[in-house]
């Protein structure tokens, strides 16, 4: 009999992906179906995907990293100790809800070690999506630098990948990749490529996801059901 994985997801936007998960666990169609999601987080507080959650009934938390700069000083060193006090005091709240698996679904906030390391020594697993191939335009912006590239005539595909998180920003091991070739003899705008990587994020997340659950499941010497 497989456990009840609980699964803890951090989300900057509007939380188009975090709703195709929400739609699989809803529906029972991960594996196993007793999957639950025990809270969205998101470091802004209008973002659309704590609303998604509310309407699924789903517990919800506003983290931000505001009010930690403003009890430093507006200096390099001031900010990096407000980075790091935000990542130490999201790393309790995580690790409060006891969940199985984070799933960073579009968390635009580069996780320290202060966040890391307490999640890595109870053994909690992170994942993340990033709209990239393997090595191919880490960090920010990443549709727009493809697309950059792609009219410059530099690469002739991209990608989505769900991978995990380490300190380096998304460098971590993919464990899923789904290759975007660009549509030749068309002139795509980035608006255009976007939507396109978007409706191939929905079912990378859920297919990554799944992966992520079952490889938590092994490590307890369960399987899914």
């Amino acid at each position: 009999m497989a456990g009840t994985p609980r699964l803890t997801v951090l989300i900057s936007g509007n939380g188009t992906n975090l709703q195709a998960l929400i739609d699989k666990v809803s529906a029972k169609e991960l594996s196993p179906p007793t999957t639950t999601i025990v809270r969205v987080i998101s470091n802004r507080k209008d973002a659309f995907g704590l609303e998604r959650a509310r309407h699924a009934n789903i517990p919800t938390l506003y983290h931000n990293l505001v009010s930690y700069k403003k009890k430093q000083p507006a200096t390099p060193e001031g900010i990096q100790v407000a980075r790091e006090e935000y990542d130490a005091e999201l790393a309790r709240l995580v690790l409060a809800d006891k969940p199985d698996l984070v799933v960073c679904l579009g968390f635009l906030h580069v996780l320290s070690p202060r966040f890391l390391d307490p999640l890595e020594r109870e053994g909690l697993r992170i994942i993340n999506l990033h709209p990239a191939l393997p090595g191919a335009f880490s960090g920010a912006n990443a549709i727009e630098r493809a697309h950059d590239a792609w009219m410059q005539g530099e690469i002739d595909k991209t990608g989505v990948m769900i991978h995990n998180v380490i300190s380096e920003v998304d460098m971590g091991k993919p464990i899923l990749v789904r290759e975007i070739p660009f549509i030749k003899g068309q002139d795509e705008d980035v608006h255009k490529l976007e939507q396109r990587i978007h409706e191939i994020e929905w079912g990378a997340v859920i297919e990554g996801t799944q992966i992520a659950i079952n490889n938590v499941l092994a490590q307890k010497g369960e399987t899914p059901a």
